[in-house]
């Protein structure tokens, strides 16, 4: 009886111990290895779950019109920051360092930078007044964001079209 009180608790802190998310640098370099490999930029999104235009963002990124513009072109990571209450677990450690170091601790969410795999920024959500663009939804937001992922990976006008079409709220 007292051996299977001692693998339960066991068991319980490995479940924890699993269950922790991985650090903002694990994501970040295994988003690296995979890029080099397939000859792509890290697209590196720092979100939140209460966070309703990370989630926006998510979804535009994820319909068919564009899951494959992005995944084609890029590797595509999130970290998770700036949780609150009893979410705090679902943040990955070190995220909002690695968020400060590109500049984005004050941004706002959902912040995104594109890195080559040497980890050398490229672009990031920032417009030219300095202003997070976020999840870009007016014309001009995305835009700026169609021409930042050009920037960083020479987009066909087809594949402009559809990030267009889709990320432009109506």
């Amino acid at each position: 009886m007292k051996y299977s009180k001692i693998i339960i608790v066991v068991t319980l802190l490995l479940f924890q111990l699993g269950a922790a998310q991985e650090k903002a640098d694990v994501v970040l370099n295994k988003a690296f290895k995979e890029a080099k490999a397939g000859n792509k930029n890290v697209l590196l999104v720092f979100h939140a779950s209460w966070c309703k235009w990370c989630k926006t963002m998510e979804k535009n990124m994820d319909l068919p019109e564009t899951k494959p513009v992005f995944n084609k072109r890029f590797v595509t990571a999130y970290v998770d920051v700036q949780e609150r209450g009893d979410k705090k677990s679902l943040e990955n450690p070190g995220g909002q360092e690695l968020m400060n170091k590109y500049k984005g601790g004050n941004a706002g969410l959902p912040f995104w930078v594109i890195l080559n795999p040497k980890g050398e920024v490229l672009a990031d959500s920032f417009d030219d007044k300095g202003e997070n663009l976020g999840s870009p939804a007016t014309p001009e937001e995305v835009n700026t964001f169609i021409a930042k992922l050009g920037k960083a990976s020479k987009l066909s006008t087809e594949e402009s079209l559809a990030i267009e079409k889709v990320f432009v709220k109506k």
